[in-house]
C-alpha cells in the first residue's frame, strides 16, 4: 500500500501525466465524438496555419558567391539554403533519415500510433519528459510554421502540430512532404537542407554522398550543434555509427555495406570546398549586394561571380598570418604585447579582453587588386573573423606614412621634375597653425645632405619628400592624392607630405595600379556580375578607370620604385629574399612604429600590407615596414607566381630618354663635374640644357636652392632661367 501511495504521488508531481493524455487524446481521434469536437477546437479562430499555403511554398534560398573561376565561395542568406528534387536525392539518404525520423512514414496518416504509446511509456517510466513522437510531417509542420507553431513543450502546441500533420497529409503526396523536409531540416553549421549540408561538411552535392555520409546527414537533426563533425569528431562518428546500424537492422543497407560505412574515416571538406573562406571579403560584398537587392538577396538563390582568386586568397591569409605570429614570436626583437594565441588562451577561460574593431593583439589586412581592371583577387580584413568582424581593410582609418610619399614624388613628375633633380636632406623647421614649431626628422635622424630625388625616394628619406611637396605645392599633392583614388582628406599641411593623413587601406593599395598600369588608375571592384537563379543577368557593374599619370612620367615612378626592392628599404625582404620578377613597391612606417606598410606591384598584380593595433600603439622598438610588413608581400608573390607565368618588365615608352649626368648638380655630364656621373632617365623637354661646366657660383644660389638639394627659389623659376620648372604639360584629362 505504502509503495503504490508513493507511486501515485511521483505521478502527481511528474509532467507525465500530460504525456499520457496526448497518447489517449490521439487513441480517440479515429471514432470518438468528444476528442474530434476537442481536435477542432485546437485550431479555432484561425489558431493553427493551413497546409494549403504549402501549394504555393518555396523555401528561402541563399545566394551563392562563386570565384572568378566558377569555384563556390560562400551563401549569404537568414537560412543557408540550396534546394533539390527528390529524385536528386540519393535513395540511401532518404533511407538514412526515414529509419532515424521516421521509419513509417510511409504508412502513417502524419501521427505514429505507435510512437505515441511508446513515447508515454517511457515518458512514464522516467517520470519526465524523456522521448517525443515526432514524426516527419510534424517536423516539417513546426519547421515551415514557427511563429505559429512554436517548440514548447505543451500538450495545446502538440496537438496543433498534430492537427496541421493531419492537414498536411490528406493535402500532399509523402513524396512531396519529404522532399520538402529534406530542403527545411537545419542540419547545424548554418546549413539548412542536405544539399546545403553536403556541400559545407563535405565539399560535394547530396547527389554523390556515400552511405557514411549520409548517416552522418541523419545523425545531425537530434542535436546539430552537439554532434558537429567540425567541432567534435568523435561523438559524431559515434552517432553515424549507430545510424548505420539502424540502417543495416531495417535491411536498407547489408551488412558488409555497413561494416565499411562504420569503418569509413570522417573526411571533412576543406573550408575553400565547404563555403567557409575569405569571411571579409565575402561580408564586404554582402554589403554592397545588400545595399542593391535587399531583401531579395537573402530569398531568391541568386548567384553572385565574383573577382576572388581563391588560391591568392589563400596565399594571403597564409602569409599575412604567418608573419604576424613571427613577428609574435620575438624573431625581429622582442614583443611586449598581447600575442593572438595568448588572447584565445585567455578568452577560453572566461576573461573579457575586447575585440571587434578593438582587438588586442596585433591586426593585419592585405589586399591583392588585378591592375589591369581594378578586380580585387584577394582580401583579408583581420586575423579572426569570428572574433572581430571589423575589416580593416576596407573600414580602417589608418596613417599610410611612407607609401603616401610616391604621390608626392607623382606630382613633382608631372611638374617637370625628374629622378635626377637634386634635393637637400638637411635640418629643416616651420611654424605650424597653432604657432608651435614642426621640426621634421628622418627615420634614423641623420642628415645626408644633397641628393637626386630618385634616392629620396627608394632610401624614403622624409625631409627630401617635404621639400619636395613644398616645391610642388600642397595643393598640387592634394589633387593628385584625389586622383589617385584616395576619398579621405588630405590635410593641407606638410606632414601629409610623408603620410600623416588617414587613407582607407584598400584605396592606398589600389591606387598603386596608376604606376603598374604606367598612369591608368582603376578602381577597385569586387562583383562580376550577379544572375537570378535561372541566370538572367541582374547587375554588372561596369570597371571604371581613369588616366593620372602619362605613360612617361608613371614609367619614371615606377624606376624610381623599383629601386626600393633592388636596392633600397625592401631590398632585404624582397630581391634580396629571392623575389626576382620585375616589381617596385613602397615601405610605409607611422610616427613611434604604429603601423607598418609594404605596398609592391608587378605589371599584372598590386599587393599591399598593413599591420598594427587597432588602437594605436607601438608594434615594436624599431618597428619599420621594410622589415616588418614587406615579408608578408614577398611569401604571397612567391606563391602566386609558382603557379602563374611571371610578367614582363615595363617597356621603355618612346618619350622618355637617356642622359649621362652629374649626380651632385643633376645637370648634364661633363669632364668637369666633381660628382659621380650616372645614367638618368627623362621624359622628352624636361632633361636638363646646362652641363655642371656651366654651372658657377656666382649663379643665383641660396641655402635649399635645387641645385645642391632644396626648392628652387620662387625668384628665379622665370623663363630665362635654365633650372626652371617646365610648363605644366596637359593633364591626364587629355591623354588618349
Amino acid at each position: 500500500m505504502t509503495a503504490a501511495r508513493s507511486s501515485l504521488a511521483r505521478l502527481v508531481r511528474r509532467p507525465w501525466v500530460g504525456w499520457l493524455g496526448i497518447g489517449l487524446l490521439f487513441c480517440g481521434v479515429t471514432g470518438a465524438a468528444g476528442a474530434a469536437t476537442a481536435w477542432s477546437l485546437v485550431c479555432r479562430d484561425n489558431a493553427c496555419p493551413s497546409a494549403a499555403s504549402l501549394t504555393s511554398y518555396t523555401p528561402n534560398q541563399t545566394s551563392k558567391l562563386y570565384a572568378a573561376d566558377g569555384r563556390f565561395i560562400a551563401e549569404l542568406g537568414l537560412e543557408r539554403r540550396t534546394l533539390v528534387s527528390l529524385d536528386e536525392i540519393p535513395q540511401h539518404v532518404k533511407d538514412a533519415f526515414l529509419v532515424v525520423e521516421d521509419k513509417r512514414f510511409y504508412s502513417h496518416g502524419g501521427i505514429d500510433f505507435y510512437r505515441v504509446f511508446g513515447a508515454a511509456a517511457r515518458n512514464i517510466k522516467a517520470g519526465g519528459f524523456a522521448q517525443g513522437f515526432s514524426t516527419i510531417t510534424m517536423q516539417l509542420a513546426r519547421n515551415i510554421f514557427p511563429e505559429s507553431l512554436s517548440r514548447e513543450k505543451t500538450l495545446l502546441r502538440k496537438m496543433k502540430e498534430a492537427v496541421v500533420s493531419v492537414d498536411i497529409e490528406r493535402s500532399y503526396s509523402k513524396d512531396r512532404i519529404l522532399e520538402l523536409y529534406l530542403n527545411q531540416i537545419y542540419l547545424g553549421a548554418g546549413a539548412y537542407g542536405v544539399e546545403t549540408a553536403a556541400q559545407r561538411y563535405f565539399g560535394k552535392s547530396v547527389r554523390d554522398v556515400s552511405v557514411a555520409e549520409a548517416a552522418m546527414l541523419a545523425a545531425l537533426p537530434k542535436a546539430p550543434e552537439r554532434y558537429n563533425p567540425r567541432r567534435f569528431p568523435d561523438r559524431a562518428i559515434q552517432r553515424r555509427n549507430t545510424v548505420i546500424e539502424l540502417m543495416r537492422r531495417a535491411e536498407v543497407v547489408n551488412t558488409a555495406d555497413a561494416s565499411l560505412a562504420k569503418a569509413f574515416p570522417l573526411e571533412l571538406a576543406q573550408r575553400v570546398e565547404s563555403g567557409e573562406t575569405a569571411p571579409y571579403f565575402v561580408e564586404w560584398v554582402r554589403q554592397q549586394l545588400d545595399t542593391q537587392f535587399g531583401q531579395k538577396l537573402y530569398e531568391q538563390g541568386l548567384k553572385v561571380y565574383t573577382t576572388l582568386d581563391l588560391d591568392m586568397q589563400a596565399a594571403a591569409e597564409r602569409a599575412l598570418e604567418e608573419q604576424l605570429r613571427t613577428i609574435e614570436s620575438g624573431k625581429f626583437g622582442p614583443f611586449s604585447h598581447l600575442t593572438y594565441e595568448q588572447y584565445l588562451a585567455r578568452t577560453a577561460e572566461g576573461a573579457e579582453l575586447g575585440g571587434g574593431a578593438d582587438s588586442p593583439y596585433l591586426q593585419g589586412a592585405f589586399v591583392a587588386v588585378d591592375p589591369r581592371l581594378g578586380a580585387v583577387r584577394a582580401l583579408v580584413g583581420g586575423r579572426d573573423f569570428g572574433d572581430s568582424k571589423f575589416n580593416r581593410a576596407v573600414q580602417a582609418l589608418r596613417q599610410p606614412g611612407s607609401t603616401f610619399k610616391p604621390v608626392v614624388y607623382a606630382t613633382a613628375v608631372r611638374a617637370g621634375l625628374g629622378p635626377a633633380h637634386v634635393i637637400s636632406d638637411a635640418p629643416m623647421s616651420m611654424d605650424q597653425v597653432s604657432g608651435e614649431v614642426w621640426t621634421p626628422q628622418n627615420f634614423d635622424l641623420k642628415f645626408e645632405g644633397s641628393m637626386p630625388m630618385r634616392r629620396a625616394l627608394y632610401m624614403s628619406r622624409n625631409i627630401p619628400a617635404i621639400q619636395v611637396g613644398l616645391e610642388v605645392g600642397i595643393d598640387q599633392v592634394v589633387s593628385m592624392a584625389r586622383r589617385f583614388g584616395l576619398s579621405t582628406p588630405v590635410p593641407p599641411y606638410p606632414s601629409s607630405f610623408i603620410g600623416a593623413g588617414d587613407v582607407y587601406p584598400i584605396e592606398m593599395i589600389s591606387s598603386y595600379s596608376v604606376f603598374a598600369n604606367l598612369g591608368l588608375r582603376t578602381t577597385p571592384y569586387a562583383i562580376l556580375r550577379v544572375e537570378t537563379a535561372d541566370g538572367e543577368v541582374l547587375w554588372q557593374p561596369r570597371p571604371e578607370r581613369e588616366a593620372v599619370l602619362t605613360p612617361e612620367e608613371a614609367w619614371l615612378m615606377v624606376s624610381m620604385m623599383k629601386d626600393v626592392v633592388g636596392r633600397g628599404t625592401a631590398y632585404n625582404s624582397t630581391t634580396g629574399a629571392g623575389f626576382r620578377v620585375p616589381a617596385g613597391g613602397k615601405t610605409g612606417t607611422t610616427n613611434d612604429g604604429a603601423d607598418v606598410w609594404f605596398i609592391g606591384y608587378t605589371a599584372d598584380l598590386v599587393a599591399g600590407v598593413w599591420m598594427g593595433f587597432d588602437r594605436p600603439k607601438k608594434i615594436k622598438s624599431n618597428a619599420q615596414g621594410g622589415t616588418l610588413a614587406a615579408p608578408a608581400w614577398t611569401a604571397f608573390m612567391l606563391d602566386v607566381y609558382k603557379r602563374k607565368p611571371a610578367p614582363p618588365d615595363w617597356p621603355r615608352p618612346d618619350g622618355v630618354i637617356v642622359r649621362e649626368i652629374d649626380a651632385g648638380t643633376g645637370l648634364l655630364a661633363s669632364s668637369a663635374c666633381a660628382g659621380p656621373i650616372v645614367s638618368e632617365y627623362f621624359v622628352v623637354g624636361t632633361e636638363p640644357r646646362l652641363s655642371c661646366a656651366d654651372f658657377t657660383p656666382a649663379m643665383p644660389r641660396v641655402e635649399g636652392d635645387s641645385l645642391v638639394g632644396g626648392a628652387l627659389p620662387r625668384a628665379y623659376r622665370d623663363t630665362t632661367n635654365p633650372f626652371r620648372i617646365p610648363p605644366r604639360r596637359p593633364t591626364p584629362d587629355t591623354i588618349q
